[in-house]
């Protein structure tokens, strides 16, 4: 349910409201600030503080490695004195050392006797010089260890090349002490070309830190702790903790917030905590590097927050009793301002009651004098009142027609005003609008009747060029209410000679008889169709067309020329002039209309194409059987002459087997090389075909000048076709052969010689007989 509320009452409400928020918000916006102020403030103390102690107690640690590391330096000359020379010396400087730095509870030094015996041959075994204090007494000494092998954690030691810090440890130094300590101890290796030979180190007690820690308690309720690289508590308030794990004592923040692994690696870091007794702690830790070493301690401290959170506390009870304070204040102000202005907005509240009823005259305006907004807002309510009146009589105007009315707006923000001059210009473009859309209609119904006539033409005229031609031509000037027009056609029967032939032509209700052709290029027609573009002039240039009747001629106001086009290919053009100015609607139609022309001429033209293949066919096929005709006598005669062929050509083989048995047969190509010879002369020779194939006629003779001058003459004659006959004499493995030698040159199909035959007889006999 709604709750409905006077001004008054709601001004009181509104502003008493929001006063208490923002009061709320400030104080809880100061509160908030004071107390991470606060906080911030001392934790930063806390970090501050701690981190300076850290660096006190790196100080006094640096301070005990740089001892041992210049120890170690300095016993680089032991190689240059005799060894029990400088082991003398080491153990008097150790006493100097040890007496004046009380800090230290032992010193002690290792050196592996395969460094300083040349006799030691064995890979452990080491001399140790030993320092140590009993109360107020200095005790020292010597000893060899580690003879059969080194312990653990020695082994480990020696792995070393940077000093180092040890984790703490319970020590005592001579079994019958009773006293333990907690214990680090402080290293520097001896290394000689990077192999260890020794260390040095010194143990001291962390007693000193202990009390160091104790000391650090910047807030009330803090405290401080000290722990190893390792973990362990090295200084604690409470000493029970000694020597006790991080993850023992805080197992929890130890996995939260991972605190060995930050101390490990030294980083700097603060979380808050909640302890047994349910009090939150912030606590930070500083790392502590001593020297060179790897293994950082750290220090902690750990501050309760309520300590920290004490004084922005009082402060946050303080600003709620300002607060409340400064409301109470608020409130009786409030309570009389609204009381004056509430009064005049309650009669202005009821005229504005009656103006919501839609009542309205001159009587209904009122005057209040208070010399403030709301006397200015009564002004503006009357001025209203009058600008009413002039709309309701402007709108009545309208109602009636009058859209010329005048009226004056109250200024250029008077939004009624604007509105009903806003109407009044609908009203009239409405008018106008609506006499554009008969007009469109019109044009749209004129275009499709138009495209549904000519799709008729072009579906009954499809088997004849000039009919089809004709009948577009003289359709289309009519349906235009042109004057001329024609129709040309790409004529590309002639691929070296294409144009454009002016298939019909139309004028005055007549078919005219007109012979055309255009080049492709040439005039409007042939730029029309090269650029593919309809082109559309109402200046017509003097001597292009003139449009000539029986009253005489004159040129034309317009001149419309459209591709016929088809895809991308340009079948035609049609030319359309008119004494009148073409509308962009009709252009529009003739484009649309020349598309469907362009496709029903590709259709015709493939029809009269494809009957004169038909005819043609028809011709070719009859062509074809005579052919057909003559071929089967001409494969009769063919078969015949195969079959004399034939048998020529098995003469001819049984002619050149004779000739291999009784006669020696070599092919040479006309270099002299052997190409072919037959078995009866290898068998004569006692060689293989392999032997004698790619040897040469004159191989392995010796020719003198005069004989190779001949022998040259011999197979010029045969490249030239000469037949050349010898009578040759050869010895064969120890026998005389005489034989009878015919060389023949031999053509190919084209005249050419290409190789030599020798048809040699043996003669021997013969010769013998003679």
């Amino acid at each position: 349910m709604k709750i409905k509320l006077k001004i008054q009452q709601k001004i009181q409400l509104f502003i008493i409201s929001a006063s208490f928020i923002i009061y709320i918000i400030a104080v809880g916006y100061i509160s908030l600030n004071a107390r991470k102020m606060a906080y911030n403030d001392a934790t930063e103390v806390a970090n501050r503080y701690v981190h300076e102690t850290a660096n006190d107690i790196k100080a006094k640690l640096d301070a005990d490695l740089t001892l041992v590391k210049t120890l170690s330096n300095a016993f680089h000359t032991y190689k240059y004195l005799p060894k029990e020379q400088w082991q003398d010396l080491f153990s008097k400087m150790y006493y100097e050392v040890f007496k004046s730095n009380p800090q230290i509870y032992s010193l002690w030094d290792s050196w592996e006797l395969n460094a300083i015996d040349p006799e030691w041959d064995k890979p452990t075994g080491r001399y140790v010089i030993i320092y140590w204090r009993e109360g107020d007494i200095i005790k020292h000494n010597t000893e060899f260890r580690s003879l059969d092998g080194d312990p653990v954690l020695y082994a480990e030691i020696k792995t070393r090349t940077l000093p180092a810090i040890w984790e703490p440890y319970e020590d005592v130094f001579v079994e019958d002490k009773a006293e333990k300590f907690l214990m680090t101890s402080l290293n520097a290796p001896i290394l000689e070309n990077g192999k260890y030979v020794g260390i040095v180190a010194i143990d001291i007690t962390l007693d000193r830190f202990q009390k160091l820690v104790e000391k650090i308690k910047p807030f009330e309720g803090s405290y401080a702790y000290l722990i190893s690289n390792g973990g362990t508590i090295a200084g604690h308030p409470e000493k029970e903790l000694l020597n006790s794990k991080i993850e023992e004592l805080f197992p929890e923040d130890n996995i939260e917030h991972s605190i060995a692994q930050n101390i490990l690696k030294g980083n700097s870091f603060s979380y808050v905590s909640t302890d047994a007794n349910k009090v939150q702690n912030y606590i930070s830790y500083a790392p502590i590097f001593v020297g060179e070493t790897n293994t950082p301690w750290s220090l902690a401290i750990s501050v309760p927050i309520d300590t920290i959170m004490a004084k922005a506390n009082r402060s946050f009870r303080i600003s709620l009793l300002v607060g409340l304070f400064g409301i109470i204040l608020i409130t009786l102000v409030i309570a009389i301002i609204s009381r004056s202005i509430t009064n005049p907005i309650t009669r202005i509240t009821e005229l504005l009651k009656q103006l919501a009823k839609g009542h309205l005259n001159d009587g209904m305006k009122i005057k209040i004098e208070t010399g403030d907004e709301i006397e200015e807002m009564t002004e503006a309510l009357n001025d209203s009142i009058n600008g009413l009146n002039k709309k309701v009589d402007f709108a009545n105007r309208i109602g009636q027609g009058e859209l010329d009315y005048s009226f004056d707006l109250l200024s250029e923000e008077d939004a009624l005003g604007n509105s009903l001059i806003e109407m009044r210009s609908s009203l009239i473009k409405a008018d106008k609008d609506e006499e554009k859309r008969k007009i469109e209609d019109e044009k749209r119904r004129w275009a499709n009747e138009g495209l549904a006539m000519f799709a008729d033409i072009l579906r009954l005229n499809n088997d004849k060029l000039e009919t089809l031609a004709n009948e577009i031509i003289i359709n289309l000037v009519n349906y235009l209410k042109a004057n001329q027009g024609g129709l040309f056609i790409l004529n590309d029967d002639d691929k070296e000679n294409i144009y454009f032939d002016l298939l019909s032509a139309f004028a005055y209700d007549r078919i005219k008889f007109m012979k055309k052709n255009i080049l492709i290029g040439e005039g409007l027609i042939g730029t029309c169709a090269i650029e593919k573009k309809t082109i559309f002039m109402t200046d017509v240039p003097q001597n292009y067309m003139e449009i000539t009747s029986g009253l005489g001629g004159a040129s034309p106001k317009s001149l419309l020329i459209v591709p016929l086009k088809l895809e991308n290919d340009i079948l035609g053009v049609l030319e359309i002039a008119s004494f009148n100015v073409f509308e962009k609607n009709e252009i529009e139609f003739v484009e649309k209309l020349a598309e469907s022309i362009a496709s029903t001429l590709s259709s015709v033209k493939i029809n009269i194409r494809t009957k004169e293949l038909l005819e043609r066919s028809q011709q070719q096929a009859e062509e074809m059987t005579a052919q057909e005709e003559e071929m089967r006598q001409n494969m009769e005669e063919l078969q015949a002459t195969q079959e004399e062929s034939s048998r020529k050509g098995a003469e001819m083989e049984g002619f050149v087997d004779a000739l291999n048995v009784s006669s020696y047969v070599v092919e040479y190509d006309i270099d002299g090389v052997i190409q072919k010879i037959n078995d009866n002369y290898l068998a004569l020779l006692g060689l293989s075909n392999d032997d004698v194939i790619g040897t040469h006629h004159s191989g392995n003779i010796v020719f003198t000048e005069q004989q190779k001058i001949k022998y040259d003459k011999f197979w010029g004659k045969l490249r030239n076709g000469e037949i050349v006959k010898e009578t040759t004499t050869i010895n064969i493995k120890g026998n005389e052969f005489v034989f009878s030698e015919t060389y023949s040159p031999i053509r190919n199909a084209e005249g050419e010689i290409y190789k030599i035959l020798k048809i040699s007889n043996n003669i021997t006999n013969y010769k013998k007989l003679n």
